[in-house]
């Protein structure tokens, strides 16, 4: 069964979307079969991989959701788009955003994304979710059937401030709808290398959460070409496949997959 992942932080432009591509077509290089699902109304992952008419897709996350709530016969398969870079998507539009409200009056409302996969989970390694800026119903449902939490911290000034928040929630889920529920480490992004203001977050993450949370060793610099990749429906490995942010995403693959091996022995020794 795959391992779900959560990229959620209720602050916007952390680079939420471009750290789910990346990372999604970093773990299919090393060899996983990866599943995207843009859990966001804007569609921002969508445009992001190159599907740009929205409005004129049948079958979206919305629409998924949307008969698991109306019990009515969902067939993902015809939701899943493949990617050329080898990776899947379930891709949104703004039905999802009109599909929120919806999930106010839903029975098991906190689950109704963790059953409208529950088909395909056994089918990917890994699925990586790119929740909306909020947390909000849909960002819940992302929180309630994922296995971890990455949460991406852009390297600026006041870039912590709201995590509190958002530990807060993900400590709630936790408790009340997922017991599964971890979080699998906070990434610097956007991180400028000319300036010590990154140190600086990190610095103060370490004091913080350092205790209790991973932070990632890995840091996503700023780069203009991530922004240009992203325009033309391409990954960064695509785009620019040398470039130091190919190589960071490679990195974070790397470091989220000997997590995933040490968190297997570990287990694998309690047992014995």
């Amino acid at each position: 069964m795959s391992k779900i992942i959560a990229i959620a932080n209720q602050k916007g432009g952390v680079g939420k979307t471009t750290t789910t591509f990346s990372l999604g077509v970093a773990l299919s290089k090393e060899g996983k079969k990866v599943l995207l699902i843009d859990a966001d109304p804007q569609g921002d992952l969508t445009t992001c991989m190159g599907y740009y008419n929205q409005d004129e897709l049948q079958n979206t996350i919305g629409t998924l959701m949307s008969d698991t709530i109306q019990d009515k016969e969902v067939n993902i398969e015809d939701t899943i788009l493949h990617h050329k870079e080898g990776i899947d998507l379930i891709p949104s539009n703004l039905d999802l955003s009109a599909l929120e409200m919806s999930l106010v009056n839903a029975m098991s409302r906190e689950f109704t994304l963790k059953n409208s996969i529950s088909s395909i989970r056994d089918k990917y390694d890994y699925i990586l979710i790119d929740c909306m800026p909020s947390l909000g119903m849909i960002t819940i449902n992302a929180l309630a059937c994922s296995d971890k939490v990455i949460i991406p911290v852009q390297g600026e000034y006041l870039a912590a401030k709201g995590m509190g928040h958002l530990l807060k929630t993900v400590s709630k889920v936790h408790k009340q709808i997922n017991p599964n529920l971890k979080i699998g480490g906070v990434l610097l992004t956007l991180v400028d290398k000319r300036t010590n203001l990154s140190k600086q977050v990190r610095d103060a993450l370490e004091e913080n959460y350092g205790q209790h949370i991973k932070i990632y060793d890995t840091e996503i610099p700023k780069a203009i070409n991530t922004a240009k990749s992203t325009s033309t429906g391409k990954s960064i490995f695509e785009f620019d496949k040398n470039s130091s942010v190919a190589n960071s995403y490679k990195n974070l693959a790397k470091e989220v997959l000997d997590n995933e091996r040490a968190k297997t022995r570990n287990e694998t020794s309690k047992v014995r």
